[in-house]
């Protein structure tokens, strides 16, 4: 499923499994969720490498963050590619050319394709900032979410890690974490503090699942 480890890193210290893996994000703004990959990477808390970012925006911060640090950045969008099924396999070919093992989409607003899904069959993953299938769908996203949290009276959400299947956040659930509403939370004050964990629960995902903790295939088939 995964790479070998690159040689030219070392391991952390603490991480005793050796299977090394290779991600390619994808995002549409301003990328704080790959930034923090990027960093956990880095200090080897995951053990692995953004192997390239992809963005639909070419404004996208997303993509600053990656040339800052010399990752391959790369804007595909209806404006590369005015065909929806064209657009799909050129990001398809971007992830099999950089050899990813594992789709990250952090903040990634456009639906995929079935060329991505096909060739990278359970290893594609989305993040959406309630505990779904509540709050979900198309539509459902960023400061939306949290207003519909706020107005539904929830006294919880959180974070759902899950595959990405065609239908929006629809697929399998990966992981989930909860976050306490306060009566006092406005959808700014509910996004901060999201936003914050989401960072964190990414990380904890990702090796996770580079670990085999967590079996994304074995997710797949329980839902069949």
């Amino acid at each position: 499923m995964f790479s070998k480890p690159n040689p030219s890193r070392s391991p952390d210290l603490n991480n005793d499994a050796g299977t090394f893996i290779r991600l390619g994000v994808m995002a549409s703004h301003g990328g704080t969720n790959l930034q923090a990959i990027l960093d956990a990477c880095s200090s080897g808390i995951i053990y692995g490498e953004v192997a390239v970012v992809i963005s639909n925006n070419s404004n996208s911060y997303a993509l600053e963050r990656a040339r800052k640090v010399g990752i391959e950045a790369i804007h595909l969008s209806s404006h590369t590619h005015s065909n929806p099924e064209e657009l799909d396999m050129a990001i398809r070919d971007v992830m099999i050319r950089h050899k990813v093992d594992l789709v990250i989409l952090a903040g990634y607003m456009k639906r995929l394709g079935k060329w991505i899904l096909e060739s990278f069959p359970n290893k594609v993953i989305n993040s959406h900032p309630s505990l779904l299938p509540l709050h979900g769908g198309r539509g459902m996203y960023g400061d939306r979410v949290h207003d519909s949290v706020l107005k539904s009276g929830d006294k919880e959400t959180g974070i759902t890690i899950h595959l990405v299947d065609l239908e929006y956040d629809h697929g399998s659930i990966v992981s989930q974490t909860k976050v306490c509403v306060s009566p006092s939370d406005s959808v700014s004050s509910l996004r901060n503090r999201i936003q914050k964990e989401e960072h964190s629960f990414w990380i904890q995902t990702i090796e996770r699942i580079r670990k085999k903790e967590i079996d994304l295939g074995e997710i797949s088939l329980k839902t069949l």
